[in-house]
C-alpha cells in the first residue's frame, strides 16, 4: 500500500490580508495531514501565495510599492497565518521564487514543443479581480456596468496579442478521464458541473499577457508574461522540484493525493490544470475537492463587499482550537457554511466544555481519588465495557475509508457520538457506588480512561493543542500518537501515574438581555 500522502491548499492571492475562507481551506488541509501522519503516512502538505498578475501590480501601485516589495509584505501575513492556525505544512511556496519561475518556464517550453501553444490575438471580457476571461453568456449588465454573473466582479474589454493554449484539443480526453476516474472531482455536484462545462465545448485559452509586466516572462518573447493560471497552478509541481522528475521529492509525492480548493476555482483545477498536464505528458493529480464557501450572512466573503471575517479576531477572543473544531463540525464539508458567534459559543459550551472537557475532568478526578492516582491494575471487562471499547476497533477501517473519501462529516459525528456514549457509560456504571467491588470500580475507571485516550487520538487532527493537553493525563506525547492503537483495549499500563489536568475549555457566559 502506498503510504505517501500529498495534500495542497489553493495558493492564496495576497492582494489583501487573509480572511476566514483562507483559514478554512488551510485548517481542513491540516486536519487531513495530521490524520494521515498519525496513521503512519509520509505526508507532504503544501500551501503558499500566488503573487503575479494585474491585480497585484495595481494593488502595489496603489500602495506606492514595487510589486515584489508589496508581495513580500502580504505574503508574510499568510506565512504568519500558518503559524497562528497551528498548521503542519511542510512547505510554503511563493510564485516569485526562482524554483517556481524555472518550473513554469520549463512547462511552457514543453507545451510549445508539443504544439499546444500558439500566438494569436485575444478580444473579450476580462475580470482583473478574478484573473479570468468570460464569454458573453457569462456576463450581465447591472447599473450600466458589465459584471461576471458567477462572481459579480466587474469585467473590462481586452484586445491584445496573446499566446493561446490549445484547450479545445483536450476536450474528449478530459471527458474520457472524468468517465474513467469517477472520484477525480468531488463532491459529485462539482463533478457534474465540470462535465457539463466541458461538454458545452472548450475554447482555446489565453495564457499570456502583454498589457502588464508583473509576471514570469515567456521564454523567447520578453514582451509577454505568462498568464496567471498557467503560472499559479504549476506551484503544485514546482514545490516538488519539477522539471527534475527523477528527484526523490517528485517521485515520492507526484501525483498529488488531493488538491483542496474553494469551489470558485474549480474550473481552473479540474479543466485547465489536467489539460496542461496531459499536454506536457505528466501524471494528473488523483483528486480535486472543491469545498464550499464560508459565508458572511448569505454572501461569500470578499474585500470588495467589505464583509470579511477576520480569523485572528475570533482566535484572540475564543482560542484557536474552538475555531478549528467549529469550522470542521458545523460546516457540512462540501457545502457552504455560515459562521456565527452564537453557534460558535454553543459549540464551545456543549461539545468542548461539557462533553469532552468535563468527561476528562470527572474521570481523572475520580481515578486520582479512588485508584491511588494510578491507572487501575485489576480489570475484568464485561460485555458492556467491551461493547463501548470495540466501537473503535470495529470502525477503524471504515474511518480510514471515509477520510480517503473526504467524508469529514462522518468522522466528526463518530467523535460526537463516542463522547455521548462515554459520558453515558460513566454515568450509568456509577463507579462511586462500587467502592465495595474494587475490581468492578477499577474496570469502569480503566475503560473510561481508555475511551478518553482513544477520543483524544481522534480529536488530535481537529484540536491538536487541546488533545495534547488532555493526553498529559497519561503522559502521552505527540510523537507517541498512533491511530492504529485505538484498536488496543489494554494500551494503558496499570500502575502508571495519572496526572491532574487544568480545565480544557472554559464555558462562555452568555448575556441574556
Amino acid at each position: 500500500m502506498d503510504k505517501n500522502f500529498y495534500i495542497t491548499t489553493p495558493i492564496y492571492y495576497p492582494s489583501a490580508k487573509p480572511h476566514m475562507g483562507h483559514a478554512y481551506s488551510s485548517i481542513i488541509a491540516d486536519f487531513f495531514a495530521r490524520f494521515k501522519r498519525i496513521d503512519g503516512f509520509n505526508v507532504s502538505f503544501l500551501t503558499g501565495t500566488d503573487e503575479h498578475g494585474l491585480k497585484i501590480q495595481r494593488a502595489a501601485e496603489n500602495k506606492g510599492l514595487e510589486p515584489l516589495a508589496f508581495c513580500d509584505e502580504i505574503s508574510k501575513t499568510f506565512k504568519d497565518l500558518s503559524k497562528t492556525l497551528n498548521l503542519t505544512n511542510t512547505d510554503f511556496i511563493r510564485t516569485t521564487e526562482e524554483r517556481h519561475i524555472k518550473s513554469v518556464q520549463n512547462l511552457w517550453n514543453e507545451l510549445e514543443k508539443n504544439d499546444d501553444i500558439y500566438l494569436s490575438k485575444y478580444s473579450g471580457w476580462y475580470s482583473v479581480s478574478d484573473e479570468a476571461f468570460y464569454t458573453e453568456e457569462e456576463i450581465e449588465e447591472v447599473d450600466g456596468k458589465k459584471i461576471s454573473i458567477s462572481s459579480k466582479s466587474p469585467v473590462e474589454w481586452m484586445d491584445e496579442e496573446s499566446y493561446f493554449f490549445r484547450l479545445s484539443k483536450w476536450e474528449k480526453k478530459l471527458l474520457d478521464y472524468y468517465e474513467k476516474n469517477s472520484d477525480f472531482i468531488l463532491p459529485k455536484s462539482r463533478r457534474n458541473e465540470v462535465i457539463s462545462f466541458v461538454k458545452g465545448g472548450l475554447k482555446d485559452l489565453s495564457v499570456s499577457r502583454k498589457s502588464f509586466s508583473w509576471g514570469i516572462p515567456v521564454p523567447n518573447n520578453k514582451e509577454h508574461v505568462i498568464y496567471v493560471w498557467l503560472d499559479a497552478l504549476t506551484n503544485y509541481i514546482s514545490a516538488l522540484n519539477y522539471p527534475d522528475i527523477k528527484n526523490k521529492k517528485y517521485k515520492t509525492f507526484w501525483p498529488a493525493t488531493v488538491h483542496l480548493i474553494g469551489k470558485d476555482i474549480l474550473r481552473f483545477h479540474a479543466v485547465y490544470w489536467p489539460a496542461f498536464l496531459l499536454a506536457a505528458k505528466l501524471p494528473l493529480p488523483k483528486k480535486v475537492y472543491g469545498h464550499g464557501w464560508i459565508l458572511s450572512g448569505e454572501e461569500k466573503m470578499s474585500k470588495s463587499k467589505g464583509n470579511i471575517l477576520d480569523p485572528i479576531e475570533i482566535i484572540d477572543q475564543y482560542g484557536l482550537d474552538p475555531l478549528r473544531y467549529y469550522l470542521i463540525k458545523e460546516v457540512s464539508f462540501g457545502n457552504d457554511g455560515n459562521i456565527s458567534q452564537e453557534k460558535l459559543e454553543d459549540c464551545i459550551n456543549s461539545d468542548l466544555a461539557n462533553n469532552f472537557g468535563n468527561l476528562c475532568q470527572r474521570v481523572t478526578a475520580f481515578a486520582i481519588k479512588n485508584c491511588e492516582g494510578t491507572i487501575p491494575k485489576m480489570i475484568e471487562f464485561n460485555q458492556d465495557d467491551l461493547k463501548i471499547l470495540d466501537k473503535f476497533k470495529t470502525n477503524l477501517d471504515l474511518i480510514r475509508d471515509k477520510i480517503d473519501k473526504q467524508d469529514i462529516n462522518f468522522y466528526i459525528d463518530f467523535i460526537v457520538n463516542s463522547l455521548f456514549d462515554a459520558n453515558k457509560y460513566f454515568n450509568d456504571e456509577e463507579p462511586w457506588k462500587k467502592k465495595d467491588d474494587i475490581s468492578r470500580l477499577n474496570t469502569i475507571v480503566y475503560t473510561s480512561l481508555e475511551i478518553i485516550r482513544k477520543i483524544c487520538y481522534m480529536l488530535y487532527p481537529i484540536i491538536p493543542e487541546s488533545s495534547l493537553k488532555a493526553l498529559k493525563i497519561f503522559s502521552i506525547e505527540e510523537k507517541k500518537i498512533e491511530l492504529s492503537s485505538i484498536e488496543n483495549h489494554n494500551y494503558l499500563k496499570g500502575g502508571d501515574k495519572i496526572k491532574k489536568i487544568d480545565i480544557l475549555f472554559k464555558k462562555i457566559e452568555k448575556n441574556h438581555d
